[in-house]
């Protein structure tokens, strides 16, 4: 066991003690007639300084092309979540589902394209050898646990989309534009882990 793997574990078992019923969600947008099951891996970096493994999507993509996500996509037959995650992420990045420690599933995330996804966290080591499938990440970058789990750094910004105003959470690191469900899902698990507090 290491110490980041055990206190994320404590983290994560106390913060989905609690009932939060204020987390962010898309499903206000949601077309019911389209609902298509998804699962995410959040990869934690084993480190001093713990980051967290982030895609840049091709703009070639039909769904959120060009956005900044977590390695994930869409559930197979008989899959759970933690099964398509690793399964996604391998396809993705090249990460072998045996250098991730499963922490456990956080809450589902509603978009407004018609996705369900279910994050799921895990522990990887550092510097593994990560090579990108160009078919489905453009890039691959690591952006540092406590700069995404700290509230303070991400701004608020609305749109309107779908007949409505649209308030969504925003970052650049480094160039690359954090936003949208990837903001939302990371805010969420930040509400859940209390890194910073």
């Amino acid at each position: 066991m290491s110490a980041l793997f055990d206190r994320l574990t404590c983290l994560f078992e106390e913060g989905h003690g609690q009932d939060l019923s204020d987390l962010l969600t898309d499903i206000r947008f949601a077309d019911a007639a389209r609902s298509t099951d998804a699962a995410v891996l959040i990869a934690v970096t084993d480190r001093p300084e713990p980051g967290v493994i982030l895609t840049q999507r091709p703009t070639t993509m039909r769904d959120h092309p060009g956005q900044v996500a977590f390695p994930g996509g869409k559930m197979e037959d008989g899959e759970d979540a933690v099964t398509a995650a690793l399964r996604e992420a391998e396809e993705e990045l090249a990460m072998r589902p045996e250098d991730v420690r499963i922490i456990g599933t956080t809450d589902r995330y509603q978009t407004g394209t018609g996705f369900e996804i279910t994050p799921v966290l895990g522990v990887i080591p550092p510097d593994l050898p990560l090579h990108a499938d160009p078919r489905e990440v453009e890039s691959w970058f690591e952006a540092p646990l406590s700069l995404v789990m700290d509230r303070r750094n991400w701004t608020e910004n609305e749109v309107f989309w779908k007949g409505a105003m649209r308030h969504y959470l925003e970052m650049d690191h480094q160039g690359y534009r954090i936003w949208g469900v990837t903001a939302a899902i990371i805010s969420n698990l930040s509400r859940r882990l209390a890194w910073v507090d």
